[in-house]
């Protein structure tokens, strides 16, 4: 009786825990929701009194803004697929050849998360001024690839360590040619990382505002760099509109890799040996 009762008592524990991590969670994520669909809301008050898309309209209206919404989209897909070209043959390297240094340089891709991005941005400008790269669409593109390169080099370099040598060289003893192998062989089950990869490279480079900022402006404006000016200049109600905007995206791309992908893929991404 008293381990039912223990039991019980351990479930509610738990149950409070799941209520307190779903409002810290979702709380915001709610709040903002109502905020942007809100007309007149103001404290105490626990609901909107009145509802509207009045700023809705003055978003999706603003030409200035719906082509910040095309280039941030450009932007991202351009970074990803470079990132792709550039960073699996060296994940590949990583994951299957030993060569001196080899953890040093693999760590070396770290460091672009490990220290404040401004500051990293700032001498990165300072190179890119000297080579006529500030305030061009190819300045953007190279700052975006520096902030995602992490992504695109730990996570597909972790999945084909997963990937079982025994099977690549069954089908090299069959008699096919290694760029056969790694095609239709290594490639195909390494491919829930790289997706992974690919979501968080696309990710990142939609959200990226610093660097977008002290690179690109005045004659480049992403999603996130309009909508600082958006926040300081209009009411709490047309930022949380482009929030909602911001924040659609990476809803939709993550809740897409947990359902095609699976839990394990994000997991086996992390993993180095």
């Amino acid at each position: 009786m008293w381990y039912f009762r223990t039991l019980g008592e351990r479930k509610i524990i738990e149950f409070i825990f799941l209520c307190i991590f779903m409002l810290f969670f979702f709380g915001p994520l709610l709040n903002l929701l109502l905020l942007a669909f809100a007309g007149e809301w103001q404290y105490p008050d626990v609901l909107p009194k009145v509802w509207s898309l009045e700023w809705w309209s003055f978003v999706l209206q603003d030409e200035s803004i719906v082509k910040s919404m095309w280039l941030s989209f450009l932007i991202a897909t351009i970074v990803t697929l470079i990132s792709l070209i550039i960073c699996i043959p060296a994940a590949y390297a990583f994951a299957r050849i030993q060569f001196p240094l080899r953890r040093f340089f693999l760590f070396s891709f770290l460091l672009t998360n490990a220290f404040p991005k401004m500051g990293l941005y700032v001498a990165i400008a300072v190179l890119f001024y000297q080579m006529n790269l500030m305030n061009t669409f190819t300045g953007i593109i190279l700052i975006h690839i520096i902030n995602t390169l992490m992504f695109m080099t730990w996570i597909p370099s972790a999945a084909f360590e997963n990937v079982h040598k025994s099977q690549e060289e069954a089908a090299r003893d069959a008699g096919a040619s290694p760029l056969r192998v790694f095609w239709h062989i290594t490639l195909p089950m390494a491919k829930p990382g790289i997706i992974v990869a690919s979501i968080f490279t696309f990710l990142s480079s939609l959200n990226e505002a610093e660097g977008t900022f002290l690179v690109g402006v005045p004659n480049y404006q992403t999603m996130p760099v309009i909508m600082y000016s958006i926040i300081a200049d209009y009411p709490s109600t047309a930022g949380a509109v482009f929030s909602v905007i911001l924040t659609l995206p990476t809803l939709i791309l993550l809740f897409a890799a947990r359902r095609f992908v699976g839990a394990d893929a994000f997991a086996s991404g992390f993993k180095m040996k």
